[in-house]
């Protein structure tokens, strides 16, 4: 079964970093979509069960959907450069 969390606003300051998800007790298999809708890159971290911790940067005006397995923690982290907004979107499944 899935679950789609509701879409979250994000507005975070420079070098600013949020938890938008977790699960701490094993992980779980999701989608995390992001989109950033500021002239400055906003960062995504993602945790996983037994696996290092993945950054991804997401440009100015761009956005990136992945599929993750055994997501423990969802986080975004802005940059030096400027405060960053959009919004975040996690949907998980027991695939």
């Amino acid at each position: 079964m899935a679950i789609v969390l509701p879409l979250q606003l994000f507005v975070l300051e420079p070098v600013i970093g949020k938890s938008y998800y977790e699960n701490l007790a094993g992980g779980i298999n999701a989608a995390v979509t992001v989109n950033n809708i500021s002239d400055h890159p906003v960062q995504l971290v993602l945790t996983r069960v037994n696996a290092p911790v993945i950054t991804y940067t997401i440009p100015a005006f761009n956005s990136l959907t992945l599929q993750v397995h055994a997501l423990l923690v969802a986080a975004l982290l802005s940059t030096p450069s400027g405060t960053t907004f959009g919004f975040i979107e996690i949907s998980t499944s027991d695939f």
